[in-house]
């Protein structure tokens, strides 16, 4: 455990933690919320002992899950020990089922820190020595893609480790452009197959008459057109894995073939009669709810059991914004190796637009913004007028109104203060859905502060929901 945070109003409090704390641990204290975000975010603390009614304040409307989060963005495993009296204990215990690790009581005691410290300095270990398993298990290659900081990662990295050796049926499961492809692989190449063949098929862009065909293969005169054998993507596969993408669309046919594959591991060419052992492991990936279209009859409800042994949701990239800079500096580095230029960064203003945009096309948009900004760029760092204006927001700019000149100087400038503001609060509102958080972190402002403006003008976050 080398830094611990004292947040808290009380110095006495402040400094009874600090004196039953041992002495190689590196201690701060911030007397405010939006003092200890600001030092969290510059160097993340591991633990914090928090005033339960300081961490209350945090995210404006008492809740202790998105105060606790706000911490969590620079640091994923950060530890919080809620300080709160001997009367309000039930609120530090709905703190605790909130996200928080622990509570003590005031007045302090030495020996209930200290054993709370120390059950974290093991805790601490144990993390310590489970990341230089899993960096073991995790082939160098593949460290830069694993790398996140975001904690809604965390599991699906976890939930793959487990997996990948295995020769379950893996589904993977997310939005259009977060990264199943990518996942696939991941899986594949960590698997006892990864010297076998890797056949990515893209369910969605064959034709349906021809999809059977492209998975199992026909025989000479199957159909017209069909003048010579052709092999499928299953026999391809061999003793690899066979991705299935958008598996969400293929035909009622080609339903039928694979739940004969995932049954009994048998299947046969179109216009044949012989039967073929498959031996390919299946990850299958669709951006379509498949439960909901089993229950409209859209799908093999069979079929969808059998695909649904070992779910893996991939979340999109609006909610895992703060993975965003080590994105942008993986695929700056992989322009670099493509296209032979020395960027080396992008301008302070675009990676700020891309806190606050919503990624509808998630990590692929991403990539595809930054590879045309890097197209164009002649200089040696993306600037902002090289990616396009709903991305960076420039066509959104807040405009000022000049209040009548007859008002004396300081009531006009109050009323100009006022407008701005409320123009730039609605400017982020509208970009970000009516999320606080994510408004608030690009004002940089705390959630509460944000909503102490919005009561100010009138503003209800429901009315920007999309």
């Amino acid at each position: 455990m080398n830094r611990i945070l004292i947040l808290s109003s009380q110095a006495d409090t402040a400094d009874k933690i600090k004196h039953a704390l041992p002495n190689d641990c590196q201690m701060d204290r911030s007397k405010t919320i939006e003092d200890a975000l600001t030092k969290n975010g510059v160097t993340p603390f591991d633990l914090v002992f928090a005033d339960l009614h300081l961490l209350k304040e945090a995210s404006g409307s008492g809740d202790y899950a998105e105060a606790i989060a706000q911490f969590r963005k620079s640091n994923p495993l950060i530890e919080f020990v809620v300080l709160t009296s001997k009367d309000t204990i039930r609120e530090a215990v709905r703190a605790v089922k909130a996200g928080a690790n622990d509570y003590i009581t005031d007045p302090i005691d030495d020996s209930e820190v200290q054993v709370v410290a120390g059950s974290f300095r093991e805790m601490l270990t144990r993390n310590l020595e489970l990341d230089y398993l899993r960096d073991r298990f995790w082939k160098t290659e593949w460290l830069e893609v694993i790398q996140s900081r975001s904690p809604i990662m965390r599991p699906v990295y976890e939930n793959i480790r487990s997996v990948a050796p295995t020769i379950a049926t893996v589904l993977l499961l997310g939005e259009t452009g977060t990264g199943k492809g990518l996942m696939a692989r991941l899986i594949h190449w960590h698997s006892n197959r990864f010297e076998e063949p890797f056949i990515a098929v893209h369910c969605g862009a064959i034709p349906e008459t021809l999809l059977e065909s492209e998975l199992f293969g026909h025989e000479k005169g199957a159909f017209t057109g069909a003048d010579r054998k052709k092999l499928g993507k299953f026999e391809l596969a061999r003793n690899g894995t066979i991705f299935l993408d958008e598996i969400g669309t293929i035909a009622p046919a080609a339903q039928v073939k694979l739940l004969q594959v995932l049954q009994d591991g048998t299947y046969s060419r179109v216009g044949g009669e012989s039967q073929f052992k498959a031996n390919a492991r299946i990850i299958a990936a669709t951006n379509a709810d498949l439960k909901v279209l089993s229950d409209e009859g859209k799908f093999r409800k069979d079929l969808y059991y059998r695909l649904n042994v070992f779910p893996v949701s991939i979340p999109p990239l609006r909610d895992r914004l703060e993975d965003i800079p080590h994105l942008v500096e993986v695929f700056i580095n992989n322009l670099n190796d493509r296209y032979g230029k020395k960027i080396s960064s992008v301008h302070r203003a675009v990676t700020e637009s891309f806190k606050t945009y919503n990624w509808p096309g998630n990590i692929r948009e991403l990539e595809n913004v930054l590879e045309r900004a890097y197209i164009l760029e002649t200089g040696n760092k993306l600037m902002p007028q090289r990616f396009p204006s709903d991305v960076i927001g420039t066509e959104d700019i807040v405009s000022v109104h000049i209040p009548e000149s007859g008002l004396p100087l300081a009531e006009a400038r109050q009323k100009a203060i006022g407008e701005f503001e409320r123009e730039y609060i609605l400017h982020l509102l509208r970009r970000n859905a009516g999320r606080i958080n994510q408004s608030a972190a690009a004002a940089n402002i705390t959630p509460r502060q944000l909503n102490r403006l919005m009561s100010r003008y009138g503003l209800d976050k429901k009315d920007f929901k999309t």
